[in-house]
């Protein structure tokens, strides 16, 4: 099989040039950092711009009209969070509770030329952030990441959940627990792979 490239990704995504090459220095960084932190499993370095970049980068189209201000939630590597901000959303929050993950963070986000900020803390500390959307990518089960983003969006707002073959489980778990709208997305990167985009979160 051959490798997804940056050419690949550009061709896949439409971004710019000048979107592009921010990227890239995102990517070599992630490189250069990878030996010290383990920031994202050694096995997908290679293919590091479809498994990472690329599947972060499908939520752009996602993302309801106007977003403005994105929180992240668990942003370890910086996926999607990161890729998001270099993608264009003006006020991007990256909530990561790893101090050598929030190191790279700021590393990487120079490099890149994105204004983001990032909050070295648990989820649970972070203030109050009046958010469009909310996203969270690998960190944990829909019940829980709706606990941890209704403060973000109140009934507000939309979150972006990249999940596995196991989404329509987990949304039956989660309706005896909260009350919102679902779309689902087919995954670019992942055939077995499903985005959901929740809104009207409210609890039961």
């Amino acid at each position: 099989m051959s490798l997804f490239d940056a050419a690949a990704f550009q061709a896949e995504t439409g971004v710019s040039r000048e979107t592009l090459d921010r990227l890239a220095a995102y990517e070599a960084t992630l490189r250069k950092w990878q030996p010290k932190i383990n920031l994202v499993g050694p096995s997908t370095l290679p293919d590091a711009w479809r498994r990472h970049f690329l599947d972060s980068a499908q939520l752009h189209p996602l993302l309801p009209e106007g977003t403005r201000v994105l929180v992240d939630l668990g942003s370890g590597a910086g996926f999607p969070g990161l890729v998001l901000a270099i993608m264009g959303v003006p006020e991007v929050h990256l909530v990561e509770s790893d101090s050598r993950k929030c190191a790279f963070l700021r590393e990487a986000a120079r490099v890149a030329g994105a204004p983001v900020t990032v909050h070295n803390k648990r989820i649970e500390a972070v203030p109050p952030i009046v958010a469009d959307v909310v996203t969270a990518r690998a960190l944990a089960p829909l019940n829980d990441l709706l606990n941890w983003a209704h403060p973000f969006l109140q009934d507000r707002g939309a979150a972006l959940f990249p999940k596995g073959q196991n989404v329509a489980d987990e949304l039956t778990d989660t309706t005896k627990y909260w009350k919102m709208r679902t779309e689902r997305f087919d995954s670019r990167t992942d055939p077995t792979g499903t985005i959901l985009r929740v809104s009207g979160i409210a609890r039961v």
